[in-house]
């Protein structure tokens, strides 16, 4: 491998907004890229933008139809048709759409072929992680499937095992349902309890088909999981799952809607183990995948200004191997660009002031616990399938 960590940006990322209304602003992602050059990240990284996503790369994932439908909503909204999933309250449809969602899909795709390239070990695109667009319709804020859309790449330039860790809150339906049959590609998500929220899918029983029989698992956690019970629950299921797999690339999806502080869900999760399951997967690429190669997205996360772009600055600089120590406190001028943006007051320092700790899966578990009944489900339906103790 040669090279430094890559960081995929373009400003015209910021066009992917669907409204003043919307919980998804793209503020969030003018902030994050923000706070990392307020920290001087961005010299730590090569810095680079990749073309849109063509029809050709689309489809390796998405119908030609669905494409069309997206064109037609990003030239004429008023016209979407929401029997592809656009022109809803979650997907609204807005001018440009086709070419934002393609541009964010471009980062992502760019990112993977950076990685199975050679050109750097790490690549990171905050941007993207839009993981619930499915092959015909737009579903959960998202358009393009850009985590399915670089994996597919990957197989493309001839991967022939890729893992997905997607710890988003809520599950990676669409990158699942992409890979369903697929062994090649191995998806593991780690997201809220579907019986409280969307998209009411990622029980433990749903394990893959066909030849991806086993290829599929989902740990589904009860509301109100914090930082004990989240970090216990990845690593009682991650590092063994990968350590058999042995990826050559490992893909993670790092939404930080886990945050307790999110509006959208019920987990109780803290800046400081979000920052620890980041390291985690960096080192779980180090150990696993050839090469250390990885590829970091971002996803959900709907608390702007307080959580999202601290959460992601540390994804960057530790895929960067420059982590900014979480005692630090925020720079002032970035606090001014908060102000600037949204009338709001910016976060003071890089921590939630937590010291995250669990309980190792290997010193046994209580039954009558329910964030230990979910893991144990979780083993019990898919380990098996993989030659795997539950």
């Amino acid at each position: 491998m040669s090279g430094r960590t890559q960081l995929m940006w373009d400003d015209a990322v910021t066009g992917y907004d669907f409204g003043a209304s919307h919980p998804m602003d793209p503020v969030r992602l003018a902030l994050t890229m923000g706070l990392v050059r307020a920290f001087g990240v961005d010299g730590a990284v090569d810095l680079r933008s990749a073309k849109p996503a063509g029809d050709s790369t689309l489809r390796l994932v998405h119908r030609e139809d669905y494409v069309a439908a997206v064109r037609a909503a990003s030239a004429n909204p008023r016209a979407a048709d929401q029997d592809y999933g656009l022109g809803t309250v979650d997907d609204p449809a807005f001018a440009g759409m086709h070419e934002a969602s393609a541009l964010i899909a471009g980062l992502s795709v760019g990112a993977a072929e950076a990685v199975w390239r050679g050109e750097s070990e790490h690549a990171v695109n905050f941007t993207g992680g839009l993981h619930h667009a499915m092959p015909g319709s737009a579903a959960g804020f998202c358009v393009y499937n850009d985590p399915a859309l670089a994996i597919a790449r990957l197989l493309e330039l001839g991967a022939e095992r890729v893992a997905y860790v997607d710890v988003d809150v809520h599950h990676g339906d669409g990158v699942q349902a992409a890979f369903w049959e697929d062994p090649r590609v191995l998806t593991v998500s780690l997201h809220e309890h579907p019986r409280t929220l969307f998209p009411q899918t990622g029980w433990p029983e749903e394990t893959g088909a066909g030849a991806g029989e086993g290829s599929a698992v989902n740990v589904p956690l009860p509301a109100g999981t914090g930082d004990a019970g989240w970090l216990r629950a990845f690593h009682a299921v991650v590092p063994e799952l990968l350590a058999d797999f042995r990826p050559q690339v490992l893909v993670t999806q790092h939404g930080a809607d886990t945050h307790f502080e999110d509006p959208l869900a019920h987990l109780a999760v803290s800046l400081d183990a979000q920052r620890a399951v980041m390291e985690s997967c960096h080192d779980l690429a180090h150990h696993y995948a050839e090469g250390g190669r990885w590829v970091a997205l971002g996803g959900g996360g709907y608390a702007v200004v307080d959580v999202v772009p601290r959460s992601w600055t540390h994804l960057v600089a530790i895929a960067a191997h420059a982590p900014v120590d979480p005692e630090s406190v925020v720079p002032a001028s970035w606090r001014d660009l908060v102000y600037a943006r949204t009338r709001q007051l910016g976060p003071g320092r890089m921590t939630d002031g937590r010291a995250p700790a669990w309980k190792s899966w290997e010193d046994g578990y209580d039954p009558a616990d329910r964030l230990d009944q979910a893991v144990l489900a979780t083993r019990k339906a898919a380990f098996p399938l993989r030659g795997l103790l539950a």
